[in-house]
């Protein structure tokens, strides 16, 4: 079902492929369902990140899908991981999904009565940018029985 464009999200969408312009990354843009995908290569794992611009409900959700899935045994462990990261961030969140094993990184902003500008939609991506390159490869390790769930806490306890 494609949403109804309104006239505040078009100029959010198109503030957010300004934004892309100024700083000089490459991305694609989805006219149609007003999304924005950019792929960054991190230290280590390739990051995407989608802002999808949602009319309607006239927020901003950028979303960055960690790119591997949690085997089964390992999916309390990341449960955990995660909740004990969310309690720790101001802004963001990632999401795990127990019963896939997929991990996102989720950040929104709404636009009810607001003007947004890019040096939002820049802390939004450079915010999401640093969480996700400094922690995908460290699910990765839980995931793959490398370092226990105790010893992730233990070092981000530091």
């Amino acid at each position: 079902m494609q949403e109804k464009r309104t006239e505040k999200g078009q100029q959010v969408f198109e503030t957010i492929c300004k934004m892309f312009d100024d700083i000089g990354y490459r991305y694609d843009r989805r006219d149609d369902d007003h999304v924005i995908v950019c792929r960054v290569q991190g230290e280590d794992i390739p990051m995407e990140f989608f802002f999808f611009v949602r009319d309607e409900r006239e927020i901003v959700k950028l979303v960055s899908p960690i790119p591997f899935t949690v085997p089964e045994d390992k999916r309390v462990d990341i449960a955990l991981a995660t909740t004990f990261l969310n309690n720790r961030f101001i802004d963001g969140n990632f999401d795990f999904d127990l019963g896939t094993g997929k991990i996102y990184f989720r950040l929104t902003a709404s636009f009810i009565e607001s003007d947004l500008g890019k040096k939002l939609f820049d802390y939004m991506l450079s915010l999401s940018t640093a969480i996700v390159d400094d922690y995908n490869d460290k699910f990765l390790m839980i995931s793959k029985g490398m370092v226990s769930v105790q010893q992730f806490i233990e070092s981000e306890s530091k």
